[in-house]
């Protein structure tokens, strides 16, 4: 194969790697979730998309005490791709690439980010579970939210 039939190969299979997705795509999570154990417990409450974006809001907390809170939306980045974007305790925000989607499961990524490097959502049925990772999975935490 020559230089330029080698470059237009390699070229074709990061298109096909690419996630050809919007974020209506992603309607699945849409919903009022919670998790509870150990009288620990988390929520998390997604917009159906509109408009081209989806908003989220997570709070974490035990008994009556919040101990966490984060705004979320997932929006189309420059390139068209969605974007997981995080604002931790309200604070400045960091985007999280799709990399990877199917009917009912997506996955962020941010390798530059310190922790977590890599966002997941599966649902199934009336379950939503959640994984934050480094981007090798490894330091992964796992929700397993029902839906409320």
């Amino acid at each position: 194969m020559t230089a330029i039939g080698t470059a237009i190969a390699a070229a074709l299979l990061l298109v096909a790697a690419s996630p050809t997705a919007k974020v209506d795509d992603l309607a699945w999570m849409a919903g009022q979730w919670v998790s509870e154990a150990n009288g620990r417990w988390t929520e998390e409450n997604w917009t159906g998309p509109r408009g081209g974006v989806m908003l989220g809001v997570s709070r974490s907390g035990q008994g009556d005490r919040l101990r966490e809170f984060e705004y979320v939306r997932i929006a189309a980045g420059a390139d068209g791709v969605p974007a997981y974007i995080a604002q931790p305790q309200g604070g400045a925000p960091v985007t999280f690439r799709l990399v990877q989607r199917d009917a009912a499961s997506a996955t962020f990524e941010n390798p530059a980010h310190d922790y977590p490097q890599r966002i997941a959502y599966v649902r199934t049925g009336d379950t939503l579970t959640a994984t934050i990772s480094a981007i090798d999975g490894s330091k992964a935490r796992r929700w397993t939210f029902r839906r409320r």
